[in-house]
């Protein structure tokens, strides 16, 4: 639990600061909320399913790229403003680094649950399930991001964050695949390493 407590002290931490003076309090509001009901449903949910200290690790990992996004907007960070103007890119980058968190933590997510509860018992189907959900996931919050700036007008542009790509949301939905793949490829050992210490 202690270290737990770690986790929840940074989280909180880096909450407190997106919020203090952000680029805009309405882009901030709808980057952060992800994170904050995701930290709700998992404080609701510890004493019935605790995931591998692992799995929490990158939540929280998500949660900060979302917290910095809705702090500076994703089309405004400053490190990808400098990586942008250093390499003469056409736009700044750092929603794509959101898109691939997309796709690689809720893959942590999904195929922890899929494993414990016992859902899904072919490695094949496995791996071929997660990055499916993890592309619906990808692409209904797209709709999300579709349905907030026809409501909101133009006050939603910093949220949608497209910066005049025309291929934005099929390349979010890429990077969010790319980023469910390469977990799987990447942790999926390790993961079942930590899966194996705790009871199912």
């Amino acid at each position: 639990m202690n270290k737990h407590i770690i986790l929840i002290f940074l989280f909180t931490t880096g909450l407190i600061w997106s919020c203090v003076q952000p680029n805009d309090y309405f882009t901030w509001a709808l980057e952060v909320f992800p994170a904050v009901i995701g930290f709700i449903v998992l404080l609701a949910t510890y004493k019935k399913f605790q995931f591998t200290f692992l799995t929490y690790c990158f939540i929280l990992l998500h949660a900060l790229i979302l917290f910095i996004g809705g702090h500076y907007t994703y089309a405004e960070v400053p490190l990808f403003d400098w990586i942008k103007e250093f390499f003469e890119l056409s736009r700044n980058n750092y929603d794509k680094v959101g898109h691939f968190a997309q796709g690689f933590i809720p893959a942590m997510i999904v195929r922890e649950l899929f494993i414990r509860k016992q859902i899904i018992c072919s490695k094949k189907w496995l791996n071929f399930i997660v990055v499916c959900v993890c592309l619906s996931f990808s692409a209904i919050y797209e709709f999300l991001e579709w349905f907030v700036a026809v409501f909101s007008g133009e006050s939603a542009d910093a949220f949608l964050g497209t910066q005049g790509y025309e291929w934005d949301t099929q390349s979010d939905m890429l990077y969010a695949t790319v980023g469910a793949i390469c977990m799987l490829v990447l942790l999926s050992k390790t993961q079942d390493n930590q899966i194996k210490k705790i009871k199912i």
